[in-house]
C-alpha cells in the first residue's frame, strides 16, 4: 500500500474501535510495511486529529503497548453545536400541550445524535465508564450512541418486566411529577458488582427517574461515574438530583405566547479540553 491509501485504512479501523488498545504489530503485519513506517503514519494521523481538535490519539510503549484512537471533541467544536442546539430547541414547533417540548426528531435524527454522542463521550473519555445506563424508551437511542463512542455496553432500565429478560431488581421512585410513586427493573444478568456506570437520558424536570436508576445502581454495589441529560428544565425549582450535566437547560415554555427560552447547559463547564 502507498502511505495515503494506509493512512485511509488505518484511519477507518482505528475510528470503528474507540477506546480499544491496538498492537503495532498488528498494523505491520497488516500493511506489510516496517514499524518505523508505521510510527510515522500514527504521527501524522495524531497531528491530524490534535490540529482539528477532533479527536485524540493514544501511542502507548512497550511490549504490551499500542495505539488507541479517543473520540474528543475540541471546546470550540462543542461550543459552536451546542449553540446550533439550542437554536433547534427554541423552534416554537416544539411545544406540546401541557408545556412539554417535542425533542423525538432529534433522538431519533442520526446526524444529531452522532454530534450528542460524541460531546458527551468527549465529557467522560477518561471516567473508565463500564456501561451506560438510561430507562425505556426515549433515552435508548441516545444511550446507544454514547456506550458506542466509550466503547462500552448499555443497558435498559424498565418500568415493567420482560419475562425474555429472566430475573430483575425493582426499587420505587417519585416520578418527575412529584406526586406519585413509580417503579422500575433492571434485569440481573445485565450489570456487574463493581461497574462504573454513566446515566444518560433525554430529559430531566425534576430528576426522580433518575433518582430511581441512581438506586437502582446502588442495588448492584456499583458506582454512578456520572448524570447527565440532553434537556433539563431549568424553570423547575425542585430537584431531587444534584451534580447532573445537560447539554441545554430551557429556562422558559410559554404555550400562550408561543415561544421557548433555552441555553447551553453546563457540560462544556465541567469538560477537561486540555489534553490535545
Amino acid at each position: 500500500m502507498k502511505r495515503s491509501e494506509r493512512l485511509v485504512d488505518m484511519t477507518k479501523y482505528l475510528m470503528e474501535r474507540p477506546h480499544k488498545l491496538i498492537p503495532l504489530p498488528f498494523f505491520v503485519k497488516r500493511y506489510g510495511a516496517a514499524k518505523s513506517s508505521i510510527s510515522e503514519d500514527l504521527a501524522i494521523l495524531k497531528h491530524t486529529l490534535a490540529s482539528n481538535q477532533d479527536g485524540i490519539l493514544e501511542t502507548l510503549a512497550g511490549a504490551a503497548g499500542g495505539v488507541r484512537y479517543i473520540p474528543f471533541w475540541g471546546k470550540n467544536h462543542a461550543q459552536e453545536y451546542l449553540r446550533e442546539l439550542v437554536e433547534l430547541i427554541e423552534d416554537p414547533q416544539r411545544i406540546l400541550a401541557g408545556g412539554f417540548v417535542y425533542l423525538s426528531d432529534i433522538l431519533c435524527n442520526p446526524r444529531y445524535l452522532d454530534k450528542i454522542g460524541k460531546l458527551i463521550s468527549t465529557r467522560y473519555a477518561y471516567s473508565n465508564i463500564d456501561v451506560v445506563m438510561t430507562i425505556e424508551t426515549k433515552g435508548i437511542p441516545l444511550a446507544q450512541v454514547v456506550a458506542q463512542y466509550l466503547n462500552v455496553p448499555f443497558i435498559i432500565a424498565r418500568k415493567h418486566s420482560k419475562v425474555t429478560e429472566g430475573a430483575s431488581v425493582s426499587v420505587n421512585y417519585i416520578s418527575s411529577s412529584l406526586d406519585r410513586v413509580s417503579k422500575m427493573e433492571l434485569p440481573t444478568r445485565v450489570l456487574e458488582e463493581n461497574s462504573n456506570v454513566l446515566l444518560v437520558d433525554d430529559f430531566m424536570m425534576a430528576g426522580g427517574t433518575l433518582t430511581g436508576m441512581q438506586q437502582l445502581v446502588k442495588e448492584f454495589n456499583s458506582t454512578i461515574a456520572g448524570v447527565c441529560v440532553l434537556c433539563e428544565a431549568d424553570f423547575d425549582d425542585v430537584k431531587l438530583i444534584e451534580g447532573h450535566l445537560s447539554l441545554v437547560k430551557i429556562e422558559k415554555v410559554d404555550s400562550e405566547k408561543g415561544n421557548i427560552v433555552a441555553q447551553p447547559g453546563n457540560i462544556v463547564d465541567h469538560t477537561d479540553f486540555n489534553r490535545f
